[in-house]
């Protein structure tokens, strides 16, 4: 019998180049507004922006997907995927996001200029990236739009001044995220002082055609507002 004791745990930071897409209205054309999307798990920038191109959107709009900073093989190495985070060492994790979204639109910032307006969105996992992104990253968001996804607890455990517009959608026979889970989750954002819009389709766990809609709504509301 071995006499050693279990090996220490230690954690050291460490530097990694993450990824994103962006779509840049034509010129002359000088974008003003930013959508900002998160994807799912298993997704990548490349499968999720036309998602998010997909939504109706003036010249004003600058699109970008950020990629989750954690890349893999889907089965039979046909494709990389990526995903946000797992539960192992999860607090740091949350962090290294948080500063690694942080960075990402400090290069939108030097590369196009301040925007009038951010709105976030998240997908599935995604979602509480834009929670996050929303309410504990470093720039103000205009609207936040959750698809199919939930509330992190660090970000209903943590203080702010103010939430964004929230605005909820799920599908009706969404097993992971159905619509009570939705509503108990609204309730407590108002709870929190957001002002929170839900809205649920007929289908499942997915970026259907009403998404695309409710998001099309929101840009032209969010850059109407921003003028």
């Amino acid at each position: 019998m071995s006499d050693r004791s279990e090996p220490l745990l230690r954690h050291a930071p460490a530097t990694f180049h993450g990824r994103f897409l962006v779509d840049v209205p034509p010129a002359p054309a000088q974008p003003s507004c930013w959508l900002v999307g998160f994807h799912g798990y298993a997704q990548s920038a490349q499968i999720f922006l036309p998602s998010l191109t997909q939504a109706p959107r003036s010249n004003a709009w600058l699109v970008t997907a950020v990629q989750a900073p954690h890349p893999f093989y889907t089965r039979g190495d046909r494709a990389i995927v990526a995903n946000w985070m797992t539960r192992e060492d999860r607090d740091l994790a949350i962090a290294d996001n948080i500063g690694y979204v942080d960075n990402v639109l400090d290069r939108l910032h030097a590369e196009f200029g301040a925007p009038r307006a951010i709105v976030f969105l998240g997908f599935s996992q995604g979602a509480a990236m834009a929670y996050r992104a929303a309410l504990r990253g470093k720039r103000r968001a205009a609207a936040l739009l959750s698809v199919c996804g939930d509330i992190p607890p660090d970000v209903r455990e943590s203080p702010r001044e103010s939430w964004p517009p929230l605005h909820m959608i799920t599908g009706t026979r969404d097993e992971w995220y159905p619509p009570s889970r939705m509503a108990d989750e609204a309730a407590i954002a108002r709870a929190a002082g957001a002002t929170v819009d839900t809205r649920s389709f007929e289908g499942g766990h997915e970026f259907s055609p009403e998404v695309v809609a409710k998001l099309g709504e929101l840009l032209a509301q969010t850059e109407a507002a921003a003028r």
